[in-house]
């Protein structure tokens, strides 16, 4: 049996006679310097390059705005007449009335009353507007004038021929822009019927003017 003395001798001589010695921890003084980054001779530091921020947006190319050649162009709205009835139609008179409603309105004016005075034509003419407004008959001026049994100057569906280059048909056409843009207002209140005054019918309506040669009703 080894006494503990003994060993412990044996330990401390074989630590003694070891060549690797243990790793050293010092402090960081003790610790070699690294090496630097620039030689110790050098007395400037190198210049640090930013990158310029560039501040201004590039201009981008506008597009051109492309114009359509067959849209259509606005066309400047048609005077509004002025002064009495007989300025107003002196200023609107024409051969065209505009369409083929506006042409049925003049040509009920025409035939029923071209030889009344344009106040007669007006309340003839405002008839025809009434009846479509009412809801009590067709809602367009052609259909009005071309209900059957209702004027006697239409032949089933057309009209006898119309002398245009006329002055009565010019004021016709222009009594008929009156009415369809309300610019007078109508000598017959709501009226939806009318007669000669050489004749009688016997209506059981209400009277509400006689005008002319004319007798209206509602």
């Amino acid at each position: 049996m080894v006494h503990p003395f003994r060993s412990a001798l044996l330990v401390i001589a074989a630590l003694s006679a070891s060549s690797v010695a243990p790793a050293q921890v010092g402090p960081l003084s003790a610790m070699p310097a690294a090496e630097p980054l620039l030689s110790s001779g050098t007395k400037k530091l190198p210049a640090l390059v930013v990158p310029a921020i560039i501040t201004t947006t590039p201009e981008l190319p506008v597009a051109s705005q492309a114009v359509d050649p067959l849209a259509p162009t606005d066309e400047p709205a048609e005077p509004r007449p002025t002064g009495d009835l007989a300025s107003m139609v002196a200023q609107l008179r024409s051969s065209d009335p505009g369409g083929s409603e506006m042409e049925c309105l003049a040509g009920a004016i025409y035939f029923e009353a071209k030889s009344e005075s344009l106040k007669g034509q007006l309340a003839v003419g405002h008839v025809v507007a009434n009846r479509a407004a009412s809801g009590r008959f067709p809602s367009t001026y052609c259909g009005v004038v071309y209900q059957r049994s209702q004027f006697s100057f239409v032949r089933g569906r057309s009209m006898p021929p119309i002398a245009r280059s006329g002055l009565q048909w010019k004021n016709a056409v222009a009594i008929a822009k009156i009415v369809d843009q309300g610019l007078v207002p109508t000598p017959v209140s709501k009226a939806l019927f009318f007669h000669a005054r050489r004749v009688s019918p016997g209506w059981r309506l209400t009277r509400v003017a006689t005008l002319g040669n004319h007798v209206f009703y509602r």
